[in-house]
């Protein structure tokens, strides 16, 4: 799984390590690879990359073909926003939120689909964002790009159903994560709030009155890997703060 470093991808390894699932770690971080890795309670392997790299997928997913066989469950967990007012938005910074989380997300799960298909069995599961059902104030790249995984899980997901292949995504909200502490530092930067305001204002956004877990959200992609039922959804992890 991709993201593995840190946060909501940590938790995710996590998670399935604890269902008993060996897990390949990726992320560009090995230190912080190798404690996710102490974290898990069963074998797991580190691969150190760049997942917007175009060999990267081929990389990590011809580790796990050498190791293990073929992959059964992919999490694309890898992503990151930029903050900026839409004027601002140069072309590196559109194009950096393009990379990452979209092409990096496709490029993935096309690598993923053929073992899958050929073993009747899979499961694709990307972490998006309730940015990919609804827009944010000066997070227009970013949301772009997840409203563009959303768009490509619910298309997958009708063309790989027959094949038992399901394709979901995670939307959460505000994370208790690094990545949100960076959302709220662009808060600070761009509406000139002090810290502290800033971080109450993101936690009282969802209605339970706080941030979600990373844990939280590690338990939403469990339920989809046993759920073969379940595909072509955007599955709300956000304390209420969508309702449709």
């Amino acid at each position: 799984m991709t993201g593995a470093g840190r946060g909501i991808g940590r938790a995710v390894a996590v998670k399935l390590a604890g269902q008993g699932h060996r897990v390949v770690l990726v992320a560009r971080s090995r230190s912080e690879l190798i404690e996710t890795g102490r974290l898990c309670r069963t074998e797991t392997r580190i691969h150190v990359g760049d997942v917007t790299e175009p060999g990267a997928a081929e990389e990590m997913f011809s580790l796990v073909e050498r190791e293990w066989g073929p992959v059964e469950v992919f999490v694309s967990s890898a992503g990151r926003n930029r903050s900026a007012r839409l004027a601002d938005i140069d072309d590196e910074h559109w194009q950096e939120m393009l990379d990452l989380n979209l092409t990096a997300v496709f490029r993935g799960g096309r690598r993923a689909i053929g073992p899958m298909v050929s073993a009747g069995w899979g499961r694709i599961i990307v972490i998006s964002s309730v940015a990919g059902k609804s827009g944010f104030k000066y997070l227009g790249a970013y949301a772009a790009a997840k409203h563009g995984v959303v768009g490509l899980v619910r298309s997958a997901a009708l063309e790989l159903a027959p094949d038992g292949v399901t394709v979901n995504a995670v939307c959460p909200s505000f994370v208790d994560t690094p990545l949100t502490r960076r959302t709220i530092a662009a808060i600070v930067d761009q509406a000139g709030w002090d810290p502290a305001r800033a971080t109450e204002h993101v936690g009282s956004l969802q209605p339970i009155g706080r941030m979600v877990t990373a844990e939280e959200v590690a338990e939403a992609v469990w339920a989809l890997v046993v759920n073969g039922a379940v595909t072509g959804q955007s599955v709300h992890v956000d304390g209420g703060l969508l309702h449709a």
